[in-house]
């Protein structure tokens, strides 16, 4: 099968693997952003998620300047900020200090969701206001950036430094209709998160790209595919490591986010026929293979959701074995190093 024509991506959520450490799994993101970057991957995104001890990924602005300093060429961002989740003029001056000194390398993705349960999203949020007011936030953000807060407002006068620096890119990620839609009324780019979405990524990019409205930002729809994948040298290994998501998977059904389990754990441990059943309903979503096979699904996807760029995250125990298979896709994909 031909390699599909779309740049390939990474998003990375720093897993944290049983009998490691955080500190191990940020400096194995570091390690990982490298190689991508020598692969020739187009993106590395890092996630933002709270309390949760299977994920290191908790400061993205931190992890991108870092990545960004560790590489050359690749863009590195936000996959992303959860914007509910901080004050918006706070989120804009972070990410104006990362474009200046990364310029053209740096992306600004806005999430909707809290990336944590409801105690730890209220210990973060529990000095501002209450409620989704992910819109306001929104708005306020792109107002700072262009310094149109309205004659009277009391931000009319706030600037968010470095004032002479524009904010990156904004997209907005989404698991469902909502964020497709309100990407296209504003023009941001768009990706959509298949990993873990019951929604239909085909319906999902498919209407961003017809409802899309040109912006000053950008002239034409843009949509990456966040996919989950595990790619090894034999079908049979790839199901090995895969294993570990299969449990991951099961535990966070039961509100348990323990780090990510070995594959020997994984495959002894007694499944009921129910969890299972999540596991196999999961594996609709989870891409597991040779190159060969994942390149063949992901050319499926591609096609259905005219998806412009595709970005994999692979949640698996051994940090070795995530390298192999982000160079296996570069392989499949036809990437440059």
């Amino acid at each position: 099968m031909p390699a599909p024509s779309v740049p390939l991506s990474v998003l990375d959520l720093s897993p944290v693997a049983a009998g490691s450490s955080g500190a191990v799994s940020l400096r194995n993101s570091l390690d990982l952003a490298r190689l991508a970057d020598r692969l020739g991957y187009a993106r590395y995104w890092v996630a933002e998620h709270h309390n949760l001890p299977s994920i290191a990924s908790s400061a993205p602005d931190i992890m991108i300047g870092q990545i960004a300093a560790a590489t050359e060429r690749i863009r590195v961002g936000s996959g992303g900020v959860m914007l509910p989740n901080h004050a918006p003029l706070m989120v804009a001056e972070r990410f104006k200090v990362l474009e200046a000194l990364f310029p053209g390398r740096i992306d600004l993705g806005l999430g909707r969701a809290p990336g944590t349960d409801p105690v730890t999203s209220y210990a973060l949020r529990r000095r501002q206001d209450a409620g989704d007011d992910f819109l306001e936030r929104l708005q306020e953000l792109l107002l700072f950036d262009n310094n149109a807060f309205p004659e009277g407002h009391p931000f009319r006068s706030v600037r968010a430094m470095p004032q002479d620096v524009a904010l990156p890119p904004i997209w907005l990620l989404g698991s469902s209709g909502y964020s497709a839609q309100l990407a296209a009324m504003i023009g941001a780019g768009f990706s959509f998160a298949h990993h873990f979405a019951d929604h239909d990524a085909a319906a999902a990019m498919l209407s961003y790209r017809a409802s899309f409205k040109p912006s000053a930002a950008r002239e034409r729809p843009y949509a990456i595919l966040a996919c989950a994948a595990v790619c090894a040298d034999s079908e049979a290994e790839a199901e090995r490591l895969a294993s570990t998501i299969d449990l991951n998977f099961v535990r966070r059904s039961r509100g348990e986010y323990l780090p990510l389990a070995s594959p020997q754990e994984a495959t002894a441990y007694p499944y009921s026929p129910a969890e299972r059943g999540l596991i196999a309903r999961n594996r609709g979503r989870l891409l597991v293979g040779t190159k060969a096979t994942v390149l063949e699904r992901l050319s499926q996807l591609i096609a259905a959701t005219k998806a412009d760029e595709v970005m994999i995250t692979t949640m698996i125990y051994d940090h070795a074995a995530r390298r192999r298979s982000y160079e296996l896709l570069a392989e499949a994909f036809g990437l440059r190093a």
